[in-house]
């Protein structure tokens, strides 16, 4: 297990530097002048030229990054050259909003997707015929139109939820779950239906195993057949599927963000791309690839507690 581990922080190592190099590279020649950004049209080219070399634009993009790199390595992400906050502060304080969506959407999407797929494998006829467009349906329509959708009938015409907002969960438990129902709502309806689309086609194959039939034949429930074998055996795919839908949710959190005003690293990504404040750009590159790392290797180590013979 050990060695599983290490392997897959090996390669999650290599793949944190490649990723963040090449942010770095196309921050770093993307069109526009940050020096001009700061000062002003106005400034006069020494201005300019001072503004650069301060920011460190006159040098060339190798040595800036392993520059860069030597301070990340001891937690410093760098100083927001419009805000002059440092990066990891911005980035601190607004993580935990998106991945608190994020992941509540992941589990939500993880447990109601996994039970409507063993619903459907296991009625089969008019329940799984319903459930497969409805699956379709859902992963179609993109989650901002979900979002406006949920605004518009839960915040403005019933009145039940709040339209915008974040409220801290220390503050307010119960105005901190009222914040985020609807955001999770939006997120978790694309990731539903693909992991209930999945996990059934996952669980009709381990339903027509002979072992099944042998637990069928030894007069074993079905309950503790579905819970306990076929379950277990098609998780793995659904695990893949959830996997994959978190990288999509994290990307969809930034337009779901905006929709509902919430203050989280979405829209300091979007804020900082505008005005090419390239310390924040890399920092929250970073920290968004160091979580999706993280993530994949639960779920890689979920797959060795399902399968063991993934170890091998």
């Amino acid at each position: 297990m050990l060695r599983f581990i290490a392997q897959r922080l090996g390669a999650a190592l290599v793949l944190i530097v490649v990723v963040s190099f090449v942010a770095f590279v196309l921050t770093w020649f993307s069109p526009g002048d940050p020096a001009l950004a700061i000062l002003g049209q106005a400034a006069s080219p020494a201005a300019l030229a001072a503004k650069r070399a301060e920011l460190g634009l006159d040098r060339n993009v190798f040595e800036a990054y392993f520059a860069w790199a030597r301070h990340a390595l001891t937690g410093d992400l760098g100083t927001s050259w419009f805000s002059n906050r440092p990066v990891s502060e911005s980035i601190a304080t607004r993580l935990p909003v998106t991945i608190t969506i994020a992941v509540t959407a992941v589990v939500l999407s993880g447990v109601l997707g996994a039970a409507i797929g063993l619903w459907a494998a296991a009625r089969r006829g008019a329940v799984d015929n319903a459930i497969r467009p409805l699956s379709v349906l859902g992963y179609a329509i993109p989650n901002f139109i979900v979002a406006i959708l949920l605004v518009t009938i839960f915040a403005i015409d019933l009145r039940v939820l709040p339209a915008t907002g974040w409220v801290d969960f220390s503050a307010d438990p119960g105005g901190w779950f009222r914040s985020i129902i609807l955001p999770v709502a939006a997120l978790s309806l694309a990731a539903v239906a693909a992991v209930a689309q999945q996990m059934r086609n996952a669980a009709i194959a381990t339903l027509q195993q002979d072992y099944i039939r042998t637990l069928r034949g030894r007069g074993l429930g079905g309950a503790s057949i579905y819970l306990k074998h076929v379950l277990r055996n098609s998780a793995p795919v659904a695990l893949t599927v959830l996997s994959l839908q978190f990288i999509g949710l994290l990307s969809g959190a930034v337009v779901i963000e905006y929709v509902f005003g919430l203050p989280g690293i979405g829209a300091l990504s979007v804020g900082a791309a505008v005005q090419q404040d390239q310390p924040v750009i890399q920092g929250v590159v970073v920290t968004v690839v160091i979580v999706v790392v993280v993530v994949n290797l639960l779920v890689d180590l979920a797959y060795t507690w399902l399968n063991p013979k993934v170890r091998s």
